[in-house]
């Protein structure tokens, strides 16, 4: 992608089903819990790389034990860090009696992070402080184990304000106005209930307190906590749960918004954000890993039960298409096909935009991410050339003299690679008058393999939020390989709407397509549609979100798709380009057709998937109308 956008975030949970010493015996170490974690998070560290943390539970510990472990960090490499911080509490061991480490129960007993239930996750912090109170997993503690709680989670809450009031109506005074705080607490609180409630139910039988308190452990009820915490969540989440004693949960939301997978056996019980990332940490095949359903929590009690329970009603599943065209890794097997569909798609506008001319075409992309559509575009490109050559042949095979023939049977779409993305440059040290330089050169290029004034290049990016990068740098790189024509395309449709459910796409004024319109309705005269919508976005914002509308459709409802793609290739096009510059974005007729089991379409088609959604769009656009540079929720 050439705007680079962050996304919270990822999860990775392991639950060891067996004693420490059976891995110990099977895999020849105690530290195999802690192994696969690490592996779990670095195969998954494209989801986050603003922070880190780790929660570790140990099962039976005596009181006065320690048997919760968390540290979170910061660092440029915040998930080596934390392993590596980790990995120290066993140097002395290792250095000075090795042979401990091979007794389970020493290491246990003595060394943090030794347990049987282990949590971990990954950050982008997209708006709120980026420090380390905000990094997960956060930890709610009590000295009744059942009343300890630690989360981590992939999600976002659009409705804040009405579950902190809720807070508020039950007592309660969170110390800072968040969604992972709201979260916790809320969860919290009715562990807190669940408890109660066992309690006061084994007391009139006439137990006594340490009995009562091992009855609470063997039946907490979580399927329940959740459906009562969960009941008014609005937004797109995968949170995952580990109580005191051992009970752990991971959730999805109802309408399947935001990616959850499992792997269970008789040895582990393992989720994660995304499902490669289990199959290469466990060896094991695409289909023996599955969803977790919307509106379900995969349930791992003390025990080592483990269910799939509902605990609020699944809607129309809207999972989101983003995952699939950018934000998760490419190595799942669906994504990568679904990827290259996307470019195949895409070869009818790029024919016509070229008109037909490969000869003078060439064809590359935008490193790194729109690789996988790259590909599926010029395979699709080889397809059309063979039906070309299987035609002529066919009809035409008396007429052709041998040179019409060999060009006919060399025909082949050019590919090259032309933008080249320097990493390590960095726009340090620079002052307004010359950052605009520095960061034209962030991409550079492969000279020599355009015909000057002649060649038409066609670059695949993945999508385009804000074009900053297009026309501050990957534009002006290219024009200078003097190129008649640059067609820009993006394998994802345009981005209107911003997002809300975790994806830092939240404010109107940071998308080019949104910009386009805008300007074209001043072009033509129709101002009035701006302070007309403005005016609905406002008075909506006084309705329950069940009632509101999304109003900003209305900006986008006069213009065909092509007219404001071409008032993008203007704003993208710097001064002094002497290409001409055309942009061909997907329809999202054929980005359903691409992902059909992923129709969260809500930033391109502003059908939101959720009440609160549509309450976001509308405050969003009175934050940008109004001069407000705040997120919407």
């Amino acid at each position: 992608m050439s705007d680079q956008i962050k996304h919270e975030c990822g999860i990775a949970f392991i639950r060891l089903l067996k004693p420490l010493s059976y891995y110990q015996e099977k895999y020849g170490t105690a530290l195999y819990g802690l192994n696969k974690l690490y592996l779990l998070m670095e195969k998954q560290h494209n989801r986050g790389q603003d922070g880190a943390g780790i929660a570790t539970i140990k099962l039976d510990m005596k009181p006065g034990s320690r048997y919760i472990s968390r540290y979170r960090s910061m660092a440029q490499n915040a998930v080596a860090d934390i392993f590596g911080y980790v990995q120290n509490k066993f140097v002395d061991i290792q250095n000075e009696t090795p042979e401990l480490m091979k007794d389970t129960e020493y290491l246990k007993q003595n060394v943090s992070f030794i347990g049987e239930v282990l949590l971990g996750h990954l950050r982008y912090g997209t708006h709120g402080k980026n420090s380390i109170e905000n990094c997960h997993p956060f930890l709610r503690q009590n000295n009744w184990m059942t009343r300890n709680l630690v989360i981590a989670g992939n999600f976002n809450m659009t409705n804040v304000d009405e579950l902190l009031e809720q807070l508020y109506e039950l007592g309660q005074h969170p110390k800072e106005k968040a969604d992972t705080v709201t979260v916790l607490e809320k969860i919290g609180h009715f562990l807190d209930d669940e408890n109660q409630e066992l309690f006061d139910e084994y007391k009139k039988d006439g137990l006594s307190n340490v009995e009562i308190t091992h009855k609470i452990s063997e039946n907490l009820n979580i399927a329940n906590i959740l459906r009562r915490s969960a009941k008014d969540w609005d937004g797109g989440y995968t949170i995952s749960g580990i109580v005191g004693n051992g009970d752990a949960f991971v959730l999805r939301d109802p309408s399947g918004i935001r990616p959850a997978f499992y792997y269970a056996d008789d040895e582990i019980v393992v989720a994660a954000s995304e499902r490669p990332a289990i199959q290469t940490a466990f060896n094991v095949q695409i289909k023996q890993v599955k969803e977790i359903e919307p509106g379900h929590a995969l349930i791992v009690k003390k025990d080592g039960t483990v269910t799939q329970e509902m605990y609020r009603e699944p809607v129309e599943k809207r999972a989101c298409s983003f995952e699939r065209i950018y934000f998760s890794r490419g190595s799942d097997a669906d994504i990568y096909k679904e990827r290259k569909k996307l470019g195949d798609l895409l070869i009818p506008q790029v024919l016509s935009s070229v008109n037909n001319d490969l000869k003078n075409t060439v064809f590359s992309f935008i490193p790194n991410t729109a690789e996988v559509s790259f590909y599926g575009m010029v395979e699709g490109l080889h397809q059309h050339v063979r039906e070309i050559q299987k035609d002529t042949l066919l009809n035409r095979k008396e007429n052709l003299s041998d040179t019409e023939l060999d060009e006919l049977l060399s025909m082949s779409p050019r590919v090259e690679k032309l933008a080249i993305k320097d990493v390590k440059l960095r726009t340090f040290i620079t002052q307004d008058a010359d950052r605009g330089e520095m960061v034209a050169h962030v991409y550079d290029t492969t000279y020599g393999v355009i015909k000057n004034h002649t060649d038409t290049l066609v670059a695949v990016d993945d999508s385009i939020v804000r074009g900053t990068t297009l026309k501050q740098s990957i534009i002006k790189i290219i024009d200078r390989l003097h190129p008649k024509k640059i067609v820009i395309v993006s394998s994802a449709p345009q981005i209107r709407y911003p997002d809300c459910y975790g994806i830092d796409m939240s404010k109107m004024g940071q998308f080019v397509a949104f910009d386009a319109a805008i300007q074209l309705l001043k072009q033509r005269g129709m101002e009035h549609i701006i302070e007309e919508v403005y005016e609905k976005c406002k008075a909506s914002l006084l309705l329950p979100k069940e009632e509101i509308v999304n109003h900003v459709k209305e900006i986008y409802r006069p213009f065909q798709q092509q007219e404001i793609s071409d008032q993008i290739a203007k704003i993208i096009t710097p001064q002094g380009t002497v290409a001409e510059v055309e942009v061909i974005y997907q329809t999202l007729h054929n980005l359903h057709l691409a992902c059909p089991d992923h129709t969260g379409d809500w930033y391109f088609s502003g059908n939101y998937p959720t009440p609160g959604g549509n309450k976001v769009v509308n405050k969003a656009f009175v934050n940008w109308k109004e001069g407000n540079n705040q997120r919407a929720y």
